[in-house]
């Protein structure tokens, strides 16, 4: 069981699932507007999310702590170093144009971490209210605007419509982490939890989950792949409303974040039926 409970950390710990998520959300962007499996592009932004996300989590780390690292790091280290490889090789596939457009938000996740203001002591994940919208842009534009471009090289109506769901989804499913972040947070970072208070926060959830019902009646998209989102919808806002400051270890890095997984997976069931 301990051996199991090791695996699972560092699948967690090496940002696997958090890469596996934004996959699924760019499979099902495939599936709602018909577009054929973009293999170079999805990998492309599979191992990016991996290589970002770690390098916003273990850059500092391994630099003040290089020789003291544990077995564990070291591990995600090699690992990552492999995943930006794998990256760099997909995106020598893509076009120039889609990587000119994907420029801007890879410079976002880069500026989330290194710190570039206040006598280069903070960066953009130092700031409460920005940090979250951050994230949520990036997502959204990584898992629907550039692969819509990569596949039409324009942004229709209908992409910027999921694009603006996908943003209020990201947002709400960042919100069960920021509950749980309360007890780790410094107090001077003003999380939306901490401004406004845990019972708001998950009733901001709910609204923005609202709103992204409404848009998905606004999408051209079938009965079955509104079913689909109907399901999503109420296990989103079900995991929102459970969620605690003393949660579960995986509550949050593990279930919350299978959500897409698992909205990918229902699409899936409900195609091949």
């Amino acid at each position: 069981m301990n051996e199991f409970k090791k695996i699972v950390d560092i699948y967690i710990n090496a940002s696997i699932h958090v890469a596996l998520a934004v996959y699924a959300f760019l499979r099902i962007t495939e599936f709602y507007f018909d577009f054929t499996y973009q293999k170079n592009l999805d990998y492309f932004i599979f191992f990016g999310t991996i290589t970002g996300y770690n390098f916003v989590k273990y850059a500092g780390v391994a630099k003040l702590h290089h020789r003291s690292l544990t077995s564990d790091l070291k591990i995600i280290q090699i690992f990552s170093l492999f995943c930006f490889i794998a990256m760099c090789y997909y995106a020598f596939l893509l076009p120039l144009n889609t990587l000119y457009f994907s420029f801007p938000f890879a410079l976002l996740t880069v500026l989330y971490a290194v710190p570039f203001f206040g006598g280069f002591e903070k960066n953009l994940r130092n700031i409460g209210y920005l940090k979250i919208i951050i994230v949520a842009l990036v997502w959204a534009s990584f898992t629907v605007l550039i692969p819509y471009f990569y596949e039409a090289n324009t942004i229709s109506y209908q992409a910027f419509l999921l694009f603006i769901q996908r943003f209020l989804i990201v947002i709400a499913l960042i919100l069960p982490f920021e509950i749980r972040d309360l007890q780790f947070d410094a107090i001077s970072l003003q999380t939306i939890p901490r401004k406004i208070g845990i019972p708001q926060t998950k009733r901001l959830g709910l609204i923005l989950m609202l709103i992204a019902l409404l848009i998905s009646y606004a999408l051209n998209t079938n009965f079955e792949t509104k079913n689909t989102f109907m399901i999503f919808f109420f296990l989103v806002v079900i995991f929102l409303m459970r969620a605690k400051v003393n949660q579960s270890t995986y509550y949050s890095s593990f279930w919350v974040e299978s959500l897409p997984i698992i909205w990918w997976l229902l699409l899936l069931g409900f195609h091949n039926f």
